[in-house]
Formats: structure tokens, C-alpha cells, sequence
């Protein structure tokens, strides 16, 4: 099946992910083996408040409505949608209608972060090299799937038969990169923004995503008491 592959097709939806899926996998491991105490999201919050509240909040929530979509629509088969009785259109509707929401939700929340992160000179000078790439690549990530979604308003691809089975294929090492011949160009580059995205991930800020606070169920709470000022 392989061999009827062009080179650059084989090279960008197969040898690409997988080399992705390595440097994520061993980047994180890596860096919490040799640079623990860099594990962090680097809060600013103690620079500027306001604008962070509002940026960290509507991204967030929009990014996590745009990974459930993501989720249903490419990790589900379409044949468990019709087994639950979610047609095309329906189906369609949904996700052009949540995606674009959330999208937009995202979408903000991120010109609100990189506004602030460039116009408040207190967080602009505490800030990397990473910090400035990671919001400019989840900005181009962000916006070319929008651009993607609104180019399918009509429904005329379906990336349930394409993008999906080529996604759970490479999760099975089950690799077919013929799947994605016919994939329209947009969704095509908002996949690869997305590899560059994870393949920057363990070295950025990112990693935090993955700490889960599990030690705070059990651990004994901190109790704050205001200092009384002395009697005479």
C-alpha cells in the first residue's frame, strides 16, 4: 500500500507524526528528569491581573470545547455517531456550530494573553523566548482551524472518513498516509501546526498541562491567620 505513496505524502503522515509523538514523549521525560524544578506555567499573575483573568479564562474554556469536539470527531467512528442515531447533517451542524464557538472563544482569549504579554512591559521583560513562540504558534493553530471550519460551512469534506481513520491509524501503528490525499489544503496545515505544536510542547511552558495536583486530595491544608496587632 506504501509503495503507491509519494515520498513527501509518506513523509508528512507517517515519518512526521511519529517523530513527533518521540520528541513529545521523550522531551517531557527528559526534562522532569533533568530540569524538574523548571515544571512550572510560570505565572505572572503577581505583573497583571485583569487582562490574565479574562485571557486565561476564555481560552481555556474554549480550548477545552474545541478538544472535546476534536475528540467525538476524530478518536469516535462515524459509524458509533449513526449507531446513536447523529446523522450527517446533524452531526455537521454541531460541529460547525460548537466548533466555531469555541474556536472564537479560544481565539480571544489568546489576543487577550498576547496583548497583555506584549504591552505590559513587567510581563513582557519576566518573559522567554518560549513564551512568545508558544502564543504565536497557538495563535496560527487556533486560527487555521477556524479558517478550516469556515471553509466547510457546506459540508462538502468529511473528515470523519479521512482525518479520523488516518489519526487512529497512526495511534495503532497502523499508519495510511493515502488517507489524507484528498484532504483540503486548510485542514492539512492546521494538522501540521498542530505537530509543531506538540513538538515544542515539552520544552515550553506547556508541560504544565500534564501535572495533575494529586497530592492536594490528601494533603494537610494550610491555615492563615491574621497577625493581631499587640495590646498595651
Amino acid at each position: 500500500m506504501l509503495a503507491y505513496v509519494s515520498k513527501l505524502d509518506f513523509l508528512l503522515w507517517v515519518a512526521l507524526p511519529y517523530a513527533v509523538i518521540t520528541i513529545f514523549i521523550l522531551g517531557h521525560i527528559y526534562r522532569y528528569l533533568t530540569d524538574g524544578f523548571s515544571w512550572t506555567s510560570k505565572s505572572s499573575e503577581l505583573l497583571e491581573k485583569n487582562m490574565l483573568r479574562i485571557g486565561s479564562m476564555a481560552f481555556h474554556y474554549g480550548i477545552l470545547m474545541v478538544l472535546i469536539g476534536h475528540f467525538i470527531g476524530l478518536i469516535i467512528p462515524k459509524s458509533w455517531h449513526e449507531a446513536f442515531g447523529l446523522n450527517d447533517h446533524l452531526y455537521h451542524l454541531i460541529a460547525v456550530v460548537g466548533g466555531l464557538l469555541s474556536g472564537l472563544f479560544a481565539l480571544f482569549g489568546l489576543i487577550v494573553l498576547t496583548y497583555r504579554r506584549f504591552s505590559v512591559k513587567r510581563v513582557l521583560a519576566a518573559s522567554s523566548l518560549g513564551d512568545k513562540v508558544v502564543l504565536g504558534v497557538l495563535l496560527l493553530v487556533v486560527i487555521l482551524g477556524l479558517l478550516a471550519t469556515l471553509s466547510n460551512i457546506g459540508g462538502q469534506f468529511d473528515y470523519r472518513t479521512t482525518i479520523a481513520p488516518w489519526l487512529r491509524g497512526i495511534l495503532t501503528l497502523r499508519p495510511d498516509p493515502t488517507l489524507m490525499q484528498d484532504v483540503p489544503v486548510l485542514f492539512k496545515l492546521h494538522i501540521l501546526a498542530v505537530m509543531l505544536l506538540l513538538a515544542i510542547w515539552p520544552f515550553t511552558r506547556l508541560v504544565h498541562v500534564l501535572s495533575v495536583p494529586i497530592a492536594f486530595i490528601w494533603r494537610t491544608p494550610i491555615i492563615f491567620r491574621q497577625r493581631c496587632p499587640e495590646r498595651d
